[in-house]
């Protein structure tokens, strides 16, 4: 197949998957879809600060409106979660992204969300697949205008979407409180989108602002722009020397979360997502509903849910799944393990810009650093340890772990499993409060393991049998 969907939309490699023709048939399965459906008026189109996204943005505006679509075109690189709102604020058909999120420089992705706002489900994703090659199978041509036609017509109106989103980060977040703590902050955008929303929020609020790595990059400064440990040297480095009270990055596209305490200290986004479901479940008390959390997420999360009586929705991985309960008013916060978060009233989306300004809002208002909060939040629900290792197989060796893990294993690592999870890919249970995942990526050639346990001890005894438990040797 030419053209295939993973986790978060179809992503490929700049000229070699990922060509002008290539996105010219995607957008015209995507304008099928919408007739299909019956819902083909106005989409929205933007990108992140990708090499050559404009440039896919404008081949893709001209299908959109050479099929009566009208297109509202982002003139600047544009954050995921802006896009989503936008959709919901205008009530769209839905909206296209080019974005390959926190991939190597050398990735192009395009997401298609909805008229909900969320990334597409399966079954929309599989609909637009099949129509996508069945197009390069017949050789049938789409229909287009010329990009400045087009514009001259109405039929696509340039816009940026990025006041109507500040106006509401500014009714979700109580930007008194982070005013009254005047605390000092790194941010790092990572060479991506959030410039000028995460910085100009935070020093509206009174922050000591210092903003790293604000200028677009094609390289991403020689790293992926995902703000986990590993990346984020340089900002590491800054923490340690200046004196913030907070560091806060964002990735590519703003929908992933980093975080750094006081000298530097990385936060998992597992630590993060505990403190912030307790977090929002205290400072919005008249909030109803459960918190959702993919397979792959920490059972902190449970825990803090079991302590305020919330009900626990455990989703396949995916933001898609948890954007869906947002949508229906089911949550009141959903998270993946991955960096992503969003919450009640907001867009049923990842938002990196809205998790970093609620981390800022929780310091703010606890008046004690990251580290404290989460101290006390181990002591009163128990302490949640977790990793994830990515292992690289032969197609052999692929084969023996699928054939491997469809049988339900009695024990791992000396362990006995109480419960075998098939929501996606195979999560053993165990007994001692710890679990392990294993999962193949939906969009790279790796198998996923993670584990979670209760101690060092045990997580670094899961970790070390992890290989030979995928391998099933």
């Amino acid at each position: 197949m030419l053209i295939k969907f993973g986790t978060s939309g179809w992503r490929d490699i700049i000229a070699d998957g990922f060509t002008f023709e290539n996105v010219r048939i995607c957008a015209q399965a995507i304008c099928d879809h919408l007739k299909g459906i019956g819902d083909a008026r106005e989409v929205i189109v933007g990108s992140d600060a990708r090499f050559m996204s404009s440039h896919f943005m404008k081949v893709a505006s001209e299908v959109f409106a050479g099929n009566g679509i009208k297109v509202y075109f982002c003139v600047r690189d544009t954050p995921t979660p802006v896009i989503s709102y936008e959709i919901l604020r205008r009530k769209l058909s839905g909206g296209i992204n080019f974005t390959a999120s926190h991939n190597p420089p050398e990735y192009q992705g395009l997401k298609f969300s909805p008229s909900w706002g969320g990334p597409a489900l399966p079954e929309t994703t599989q609909d637009i697949e099949k129509r996508a090659n069945e197009l390069f199978k017949s050789g049938k041509k789409v229909s287009r205008i010329d990009f400045d036609e087009a514009v001259k017509a109405g039929k696509i109106e340039k816009i940026d979407p990025m006041d109507p989103y500040l106006k509401r980060m500014k009714e979700l977040i109580k930007f008194d409180e982070i005013k009254k703590a005047k605390m000092k902050i790194l941010v790092n955008p990572l060479y991506g989108t959030s410039r000028g929303y995460l910085d100009k929020l935070l020093k509206e609020a009174g922050c000591d602002v210092t903003i790293m790595n604000d200028h677009t990059d094609p390289y991403f400064g020689g790293l992926p722009p995902e703000p986990s440990e590993e990346y984020i040297p340089d900002m590491i480095e800054e923490m340690k020397k200046g004196g913030y009270d907070l560091g806060l990055a964002t990735d590519g596209d703003a929908d992933r979360f980093g975080v750094l305490g006081k000298g530097g200290k990385f936060f998992e986004a597992n630590q993060i997502l505990g403190m912030l479901l307790k977090h929002l479940k205290l400072t919005r008390p008249e909030w109803k509903g459960g918190v959702a959390r993919s397979v792959a997420t920490t059972q902190l999360i449970d825990a803090v849910a079991k302590k305020y009586g919330i009900e626990v929705f455990e989703t396949p991985v995916g933001f898609k799944f948890v954007g869906d309960l947002i949508s229906k008013d089911k949550i009141i916060m959903g998270g993946e393990e991955s960096a992503g978060m969003s919450m009640k009233g907001h867009v049923p989306e990842k938002d990196g810009i809205l998790a970093c300004l609620l981390v800022a809002e929780m310091v703010a208002m606890v008046k004690k650093p990251l580290e404290e909060i989460l101290k006390e939040l181990y002591e009163e629900v128990g302490t949640y340890l977790t990793k994830r290792i990515n292992f690289r197989l032969t197609e052999a060796e692929k084969a023996k772990a699928i054939e491997h893990l469809k049988k339900d294993p009695k024990e791992v690592a000396g362990f006995k499993v109480e419960k075998v999870v098939r929501i996606d890919g195979t999560k053993c249970v165990l007994e001692n409060g710890a679990w392990i995942l294993v999962r193949f990526s939906g969009t790279e050639p790796v198998v996923r393991f993670y584990a979670e346990a209760r101690s060092e001890d045990v997580l670094q005894k899961l970790c070390s049998e992890g290989e030979k438990f995928v391998k099933g040797n």
